[in-house]
């Protein structure tokens, strides 16, 4: 089994950092279900401006608000304004890898990549 990318939000912004919620990042279901990610899925988010890297699990906010905010522990990973980019993954054994067909939304486009 390998862990292979399957969804990815590059290049968002933060829009808020609220360190008195439970730790979570809160996003528009809208770029959620563009990139393949599901309510409470762990992912993993990398801070472009700090080079911070921290998982955390999805919650949906309301959707077309393009929100992106850090909840709890994770808000002290980042600011407003911070471009980061939200990666899920998935087990996959090495046969099934090839058709994996990554979804990746970046701030200008959305994009399916193949494997193949």
């Amino acid at each position: 089994m390998r862990k292979i990318v399957a969804g990815k939000l590059h290049g968002i912004h933060v829009t808020e950092a609220n360190l008195n919620y439970h730790g979570s990042i809160t996003l528009d279901p809208d770029h959620c279900e563009a990139a393949g990610i599901l309510p409470m899925e762990f992912v993993e988010i990398w801070n472009k401006n700090s080079g911070a890297r921290i998982s955390t699990y999805v919650i949906l906010g309301e959707r077309g608000s393009r929100c992106c905010i850090l909840n709890g522990a994770a808000a002290r990973t980042c600011q407003p304004d911070d471009q980061i980019t939200v990666c899920s993954s998935i087990y996959l054994d090495e046969a099934h890898i090839t058709s994996l067909k990554p979804r990746i939304v970046s701030s200008t486009r959305t994009t399916t990549y193949s494997t193949a």
